[in-house]
C-alpha cells in the first residue's frame, strides 16, 4: 500500500465503517477534561485510521485528536498528517448526519492532499492534490469509488450569496461579519462538511470566528482549496498548520469561494 489520495479515501471509508456500526447503536457519551463530546465510535476510527497510516507510509508522523488529548504529540518535520476521527461528535450525538472523518497531508505549513468523508450520508470528499479535488458517493462498506466528480467552486450568485455557517458554534460576530456581504441565504451545518460545500458549488462563504484545531480544518481545507476556494485568517493570511507553539489551534479565519475579501 503507498499513500495517495485513493489510499487516504479507502482508510476513511474503514473509519467511517466502525463509525457507523457504533452510530446505529444505543452508544454512551462521556467528556474529556476540555468538556468536549467523546463517544466509542472516536477511539475505534482513529485506531483504524492510525493504523492504514502507519501500513502506507510507516514514516508519517500522525497527529491525530484523541491521541493529542492522552498526551502523545509526536515531533514531526515539515511532511505530517492531520486526523480528526471523528469531527462533529454533537452531531454524532444528535444522530443528525452531518459528521466527518477528516485526514490530511501537510507539507510545509499547507495541506497538500485530503479527504472528508461523510458516512451517514455517504459522501466522500477527496483532494488528490492542490489543485485536483473530486466527490463521489460512498458507502462505508464499500469500495473507493471510480465513478467521480469533479469538485469546483461555483460562480458568484448574481442574486446574493449562499453563507454556511456552524450550527453549534454560531455567534453574533458572525453575524456582523455576514452582514458586509450580499447574502441571500445562510445554511446550517456540522463539521468539516461546512468547507465541502464551498467546494462542491453548494455554498459560496463560510465564516469561522472563534477556536478550532488543526485536524479540524486542514482535511476541509485541502479539499476547498484544490476546488479553487480560499481560506484565509480574518487579517488575510493564509491558514497554515504546525502550529505547535499555538498548541495547533487556528486563528478565526474565512472560507472564501469566489468572493472577494471585504
Amino acid at each position: 500500500m503507498s499513500l495517495n489520495a485513493t489510499t487516504l479515501a479507502a482508510i476513511a471509508l474503514a473509519a467511517g465503517k466502525e463509525i457507523m456500526r457504533v452510530y446505529r447503536t444505543d452508544f454512551s457519551v462521556s467528556h474529556k477534561d476540555d468538556h468536549s463530546v467523546l463517544t466509542e465510535a472516536d477511539g475505534l476510527a482513529e485506531a483504524v485510521i492510525l493504523k492504514g497510516l502507519a501500513e502506507a507510509d510507516p514514516s508519517l508522523q500522525v497527529i491525530a485528536e484523541e491521541s493529542v488529548a492522552g498526551g502523545h504529540i509526536p515531533e514531526h518535520g515539515a511532511r505530517f498528517a492531520l486526523v480528526d476521527p471523528l469531527d462533529g461528535t454533537k452531531e454524532f450525538v444528535a444522530k443528525n448526519g452531518e459528521f466527518t472523518v477528516n485526514i490530511a497531508i501537510i507539507e510545509h505549513g499547507r495541506p497538500v492532499m485530503g479527504v472528508v468523508y461523510v458516512p451517514a450520508q455517504h459522501r466522500l470528499f477527496v483532494a488528490e492534490s492542490p489543485t485536483h479535488a473530486w466527490q463521489a458517493k460512498a458507502a462505508p462498506d464499500g469500495p473507493v469509488p471510480t465513478k467521480r466528480a469533479p469538485l469546483r467552486i461555483r460562480p458568484a450568485p448574481a442574486a446574493g450569496l449562499t453563507a454556511v455557517a456552524s450550527k453549534s458554534h454560531r455567534s453574533p460576530d458572525t453575524d456582523e461579519w455576514l452582514s458586509r456581504y450580499p447574502i441571500a441565504e445562510i445554511k446550517g451545518a456540522g463539521s468539516a462538511l461546512k468547507f465541502c460545500l464551498v467546494a462542491a458549488g453548494e455554498a459560496d462563504v463560510y465564516p469561522r470566528l472563534g477556536r478550532t484545531m488543526e485536524w479540524d480544518t486542514a482535511a476541509g481545507q485541502a479539499v476547498v482549496e484544490a476546488a479553487g476556494g480560499r481560506v484565509l485568517t480574518i487579517t488575510g493570511e493564509p491558514l497554515l498548520y504546525g502550529k505547535r507553539e499555538r498548541g495547533y489551534d487556528n486563528p478565526s479565519f474565512v472560507v472564501f469561494g469566489d468572493v472577494t475579501p471585504r
